[in-house]
């Protein structure tokens, strides 16, 4: 379980959450993709598309996993897949 204070507020992990897990379990996790095509957000919003559970808990507030894609520039599972289907067609014909 990821600690609050390793945790953006507006989704995925914050710097200090990257460097803890460097630290502990040896990982190089990147930062967000927020716009563009690179390839890294293309395999993220698809496999985060393909997550199961709700986008949204019982009381209507977003779950990580929404806050998440917001954080790639997606606003709902639909619509990560659909972008993460045009980023790679986009990445194929360059």
């Amino acid at each position: 379980m990821v600690k609050k204070a390793h945790q953006n507020p507006k989704g995925g992990l914050n710097a200090a959450g990257r460097a803890y897990f460097k630290r502990t379990e040896g990982a190089n996790l990147k930062a967000p993709v927020k716009s563009g095509d690179n390839p890294r957000r293309a395999s993220f919003l698809a496999r985060m598309a393909g997550n199961p559970g709700p986008e949204r808990d019982s009381n209507g507030e977003p779950t990580r996993l929404l806050l998440s894609l917001r954080a790639w520039g997606a606003s709902s599972k639909s619509e990560a897949k659909k972008k993460a289907a045009a980023i790679s067609k986009r990445n194929e014909n360059a």
